[in-house]
């Protein structure tokens, strides 16, 4: 493994930084992302009837607000439940707005890294190839096991590239399709919120 950082050249280093980065991403994101994290399951429901028993105090709301990203935006609409549907809609829509970009964090920094990572790997074999006809130039083909080392040499940092960013991209479509889903499945549980809060607000 060194060894091949070693024979890669310099371009090898951000390479194997982005490639540290990208796991570090995925795993985080990989947790922060569980539907038992950002949607649990009931939870909506237990908001609901905790409203409809009149348990829902200010520390109930805040606990709420702390535990989920569903939970936020349920918080943000329960908040503010005695004013008129459309504050109630805006405070929900707007808290939404703030945990859906929270759901997309460090995804630009992965599509990055699967953007260029592979560009680093073709700019170092491209760097290598110049080194070996440069030296075919100055010295002519002389020893093809020699030749055939250099351009073995410069190869190794596209593998590399694409070995990072490959990964990186199926992960960063994977994120933004299951953020997708669980932005969909937190505006249904915040629509029925409003229904249920518009229907016990008096005429």
């Amino acid at each position: 493994m060194f060894e091949l950082i070693r024979t890669g050249g310099w371009l090898m280093l951000p390479i194997l930084v982005c490639s540290v980065l990208s796991v570090a991403i995925i795993l985080e994101r990989s947790l922060a992302l569980r539907r038992a994290v950002v949607t649990p399951s009931g939870l909506a429901t237990d908001v609901e009837r905790a409203l409809m028993q009149g348990r829902l105090d200010a520390d109930r709301i805040a606990a709420l607000r702390r535990g989920s990203a569903l939970g936020r935006v349920l918080a943000a609409g329960l908040a503010c439940a005695e004013s008129d549907p459309l504050r109630v809609r805006e405070a929900v829509e707007e808290s939404g707005r703030h945990v859906v970009h929270g759901l997309e964090r460090y995804l630009n920094a992965l599509g990055t890294i699967a953007a260029t990572t592979p560009l680093l790997g073709l700019l170092g074999t491209v760097i290598g190839m110049i080194k070996v006809f440069a030296a075919i130039t100055t010295s002519g083909v002389g020893d093809p096991q020699i030749l055939a080392g250099g351009i073995y040499e410069a190869l190794i940092t596209t593998a590399a590239g694409l070995s990072v960013g490959i990964p990186s991209l199926m992960f960063h479509r994977y994120f933004r399709g299951r953020i997708n889903e669980l932005t969909v499945e937190i505006e249904q549980q915040a629509l029925r919120l409003l229904e249920v809060l518009r229907g016990r607000l008096p005429r």
